[in-house]
Parts: C-alpha cells; sequence; structure tokens
C-alpha cells in the first residue's frame, strides 16, 4: 500500500507564508508525477501545481509567480512554498502522487488525506 501524509497546513494572514509537505511511504519503485490539487469551500477540486520525475513543473495561472513546488526524489517528499497567500487561497489542500509499486506494475494515482489551509484578511 501506498500512503500520503500531508503537514503544514494552518491559519495565517493575507499576506504570509506556509509551507506544506507531503511524504509518500510503501512500496514504491517511481513516482512519475506528484503535487497539489485544492477545494475551496463549496467548489471543486482543481490543480494548483505538479511536478514530474525529472523536474518539470505546471502551475495554475492562480498561483504563478506566488506558489514554488519542489521535490526530495530520495525521500519521496513533495513541497509546496506558498507565499503572499490571499484569502482566495482558503482551500484543502491534498496532495497527489502517480506511482510505480513494482518494475513490473502500472502506475496508479494516489491521494492524501487533505490539509487545511486558511487564510484572513
Amino acid at each position: 500500500q501506498v500512503q500520503l501524509v500531508e503537514s503544514g497546513g494552518g491559519l495565517v494572514q493575507a499576506g504570509g507564508s506556509l509551507r506544506l509537505s507531503c511524504a509518500a511511504s510503501g512500496a514504491i519503485v517511481s513516482i512519475q508525477i506528484s503535487g497539489w490539487y485544492r477545494q475551496p469551500p463549496g467548489k471543486q477540486r482543481e490543480l494548483v501545481a505538479l511536478i514530474s520525475e525529472g523536474g518539470a513543473t505546471n502551475y495554475a495561472a492562480s498561483v504563478k509567480g506566488r506558489f514554488t513546488i519542489s521535490r526530495d526524489t530520495a525521500n519521496n517528499t513533495v513541497y509546496l512554498q506558498m507565499n503572499s497567500l490571499k484569502p482566495e487561497d482558503t482551500a484543502v489542500y491534498y496532495c497527489y502522487a502517480y506511482v510505480q509499486r513494482s518494475r513490473s506494475a502500472s502506475f496508479y494515482p494516489y491521494w492524501g488525506q487533505g490539509t487545511q489551509v486558511t487564510v484572513s484578511s
């Protein structure tokens, strides 16, 4: 089994910063893509940022220039540095990973349990 455990959420004032971490554990051979999605109150889950095994990144337009995604491949951990936070960034943030569990297996998506980020105005 693969587990994704997030940490780093919380309450912050507008303009502040937070850093989210997500550690993947279990039978993992490779993580092709990892990243973050979020679900604002009353809205659907949306992409925040992704990073590939090779280090290529993709950001939602709403966070580009404010958020930075990075990963520690050796420790199967992905980070999201969030700066200049706005009230509209308030959401539950979910870690995502596209994981291969053995050399002969296909890749499958896994999700963390979510961590709340609240930005006050």
